[in-house]
């Protein structure tokens, strides 16, 4: 009872922006592509979803372009809200960012999540905004070169989704198993109010369901929904990998293929293959922006701290092999330690402003 009346607290004191978890399909499609060797059909069917979502940009790149299957290689997952009910119409701002990068030798992960709140410098624009306002102001392009600009690392491909795909990919998978650690009110897909209810426990969620545990942080803060978030990952990953999986790729592709544009090629996404064939030896980080809530001009703001986020751009740097003077003993040294609860930093949690 009383969390109810804290939740109703919340919810009239504090309006928050929800989230898609922008790179929750990134290991579902590189399951999705390692299946299909059990066929012609799904090889032929991912052949043909991927082709449709295929969509490349005109941009300006820092580097030549790579190879996935011989080079580093980084991905920016653009999360956005263009559903109907927001009715953007091709303005939609970016309700979620993540930069993965590959490192081919080691075969190994790091996946960065940059708040969208985010004080950074948008090119586009010319001034200092919100990174959120970088897909409204440009889309893929302009959001690339933000975001270019903030890490200073080429982005070598994009992955753009939208709620759909979360919701769709869970529901073709039969839904998935997940705790829930309290009671949840959240709105559902469409913006309609309290339309998810959630008790505690483990328990069985479609997509709808799954996204409002993954986006909601009104009784926590953003450490613990990426916490959440992880979950769901592995969920659907247990799900994709299980024999009841296997027998629901052709949906799980086609969801995939609807709610997804990107400029990998077929052949190019077919090169993650590697990856998943790391199986358990697969070392995936996560790693977190460090800041603090800033109000300017009586607009909130997430201001970046900046010695963390130098430590950041060393950190992908170093992944990607970038830095010039850095030896094998420096690369072996530096991804075979361990920062899984290191990166993770309290944050406060902020009001999201319609500015």
């Amino acid at each position: 009872m009383s969390e109810g009346r804290r939740t109703n607290k919340i919810n009239k004191t504090k309006k928050r922006r929800k989230r898609i978890i922008a790179f929750i399909l990134l290991p579902l499609l590189i399951i999705t592509l390692s299946a299909t060797a059990y066929g012609a059909f799904l090889y032929n069917k991912a052949q043909s979803v991927i082709n449709k979502s295929y969509q490349p940009v005109e941009r300006e790149t820092s580097r030549d372009k790579v190879d996935p299957k011989d080079e580093n290689t980084s991905i920016l997952f653009i999360g956005v809200d263009d559903s109907n009910v927001r009715n953007f119409e091709g303005g939609s701002r970016s309700d979620a960012l993540m930069l993965a990068t590959f490192n081919e030798k080691r075969k190994s992960v790091k996946l960065l999540s940059i708040p969208r709140d985010s004080y950074v410098f948008i090119p586009k624009l010319g001034y200092d905004d919100k990174i959120t306002h970088a897909h409204a102001n440009g889309g893929v392009v302009s959001t690339i070169e933000t975001v270019e600009g903030l890490l200073d690392i080429p982005i070598d491909y994009y992955v753009k989704m939208n709620f759909n795909a979360f919701i769709d990919v869970i529901d073709a998978l039969g839904g998935i198993e997940a705790e829930v650690p309290y009671t949840i009110n959240e709105m559902d897909s469409k913006d309609r109010k309290n339309a998810i209810h959630l008790d505690p426990g483990l328990q069985e969620l479609d997509g709808e369901e799954a996204l409002a545990l993954a986006r909601t942080r009104k009784l926590d803060n953003d450490i613990e929904r990426g916490k959440r978030q992880q979950q769901i990952i592995k969920a659907i990953m247990g799900k994709a990998a299980s024999a009841k999986g296997v027998t629901k790729y052709a949906d799980v592709i086609e969801a995939v293929g609807d709610n997804m544009t990107t400029d990998l090629s077929f052949a190019e996404m077919k090169s993650f293959i590697d990856y998943a064939a790391a199986g358990t030896k697969l070392n995936v980080e996560t790693l977190s922006l460090a800041g603090s809530d800033a109000y300017i001009d009586s607009i909130y703001y997430y201001q970046l701290d900046e010695e963390e986020l130098e430590n950041v751009k060393q950190t992908l740097g170093m992944h990607l092999e970038l830095t010039d003077n850095m030896n094998t003993a420096e690369v072996n040294g530096y991804e075979d330690s361990q920062y899984e609860d290191s990166q993770y930093e309290d944050q406060n949690e902020s009001e999201y402003d319609e500015q």
